[in-house]
């Protein structure tokens, strides 16, 4: 890499871990080598468009693209459980209220369908189960 893309990449890079920190604070010591290790074949473009040029500091906030996620994540249905779980967690700590998440999950209901916004809906109880019980 020349100079110039290297000093872009490390700037997007550290824009990218902003984000992830906001998203979820025990990402904080996130080792950027770790994408290389999950994501081998993953292109540089790809790794721009996801957490340079998408996420960026004026744009949408954590909790808000988390938000935006959990619908899409109840529009896939059952099939997107274990990353539900996740993003609920995740949201839950960037600020989103167990009202934010049930109304998003109602209102995908309109296009998901009825089963799974039942199936997200239950998802999303077990974890403030689990939140609870963290907290006793």
């Amino acid at each position: 890499m020349n100079d110039d893309l290297t000093k872009m990449f490390a700037a997007m890079m550290a824009q990218g871990q902003d984000m992830a920190k906001a998203f979820a604070p025990a990402m904080q010591g996130m080792d950027v080598k770790g994408f290389e290790k999950l994501f081998p074949a993953m292109s540089p473009d790809m790794l721009e468009l996801w957490f340079g040029k998408t996420f960026n500091p004026e744009g949408l906030d954590a909790r808000t693209r988390l938000l935006v996620t959990i619908a899409a994540l109840t529009v896939l249905g059952a099939q997107a459980e274990p990353q539900l779980r996740l993003t609920v967690r995740q949201a839950m700590t960037a600020g989103a209220t167990k009202r934010h998440i049930a109304e998003v999950i109602w209102q995908m209901s309109m296009f998901g369908g009825l089963p799974a916004m039942h199936k997200a809906l239950e998802i999303a109880q077990s974890v403030f189960a689990e939140d609870e019980e963290t907290k006793e």
